[in-house]
């Protein structure tokens, strides 16, 4: 818990920086996140849980929220901002007019807060029982069910109607999201 906190605390802005979004060559977002910061800026990759399938194998990755984009974040009047259009990793900054364009204020620093120590997002805090939920990890990805139980320890129970009978597994809190 400790150690989220500081992550957290590392991550806050200082005066005058505001979080910008960075472009990415295709599947380089990791590769830019740390040549960012090999230079010293700081940078927020969000990314979630995600199950690959592939030759009828299915594994758990980690993935970018937004493929092909992370955030910096800069002071424009202080920081070299230009060199992280040059950055190992990066296409450019989003810009206008020649000018780096801020994120609107508030956006990042709540997916931030939402993020564990790794950057995976976790948005199951508003999950609440008879709630109809999708698996968005393992096995049973993308099948929907309903929310039978929440305990303390990060786990829950959930229905799945699999072909005309009802099936309860039990997994990760991350693994489930709402359906809107």
């Amino acid at each position: 818990m400790a150690a989220d906190i500081r992550e957290a605390e590392n991550m806050a802005l200082f005066s005058g920086e505001r979080w910008f979004l960075a472009c990415t060559w295709p599947h380089r977002e990791a590769t830019a996140e740390t040549h960012l910061r090999r230079q010293g800026f700081r940078s927020f990759l969000p990314q979630y849980l995600k199950t690959v399938r592939h030759a009828r194998k299915m594994r758990n990755v980690i993935a970018p929220i937004f493929p092909r984009y992370l955030f910096v974040a800069l002071n424009l009047e202080r920081d070299r901002w230009r060199s992280v259009n040059s950055t190992m990793g990066v296409t450019t900054l989003f810009m206008v007019n020649d000018r780096p364009v801020p994120a609107p204020a508030g956006i990042v620093e709540t997916l931030i807060r939402s993020a564990d120590r790794s950057g995976g997002l976790q948005f199951s805090d508003s999950l609440e029982r008879g709630q109809k939920v999708r698996l968005v990890a393992g096995p049973f990805a993308q099948a929907l069910g309903v929310l039978d139980r929440l305990d303390d320890a990060g786990r829950v129970e959930v229905l799945l109607e699999i072909m005309g009978g009802g099936i309860r597994v039990r997994l990760a809190r991350s693994w489930v999201e709402p359906v809107v």
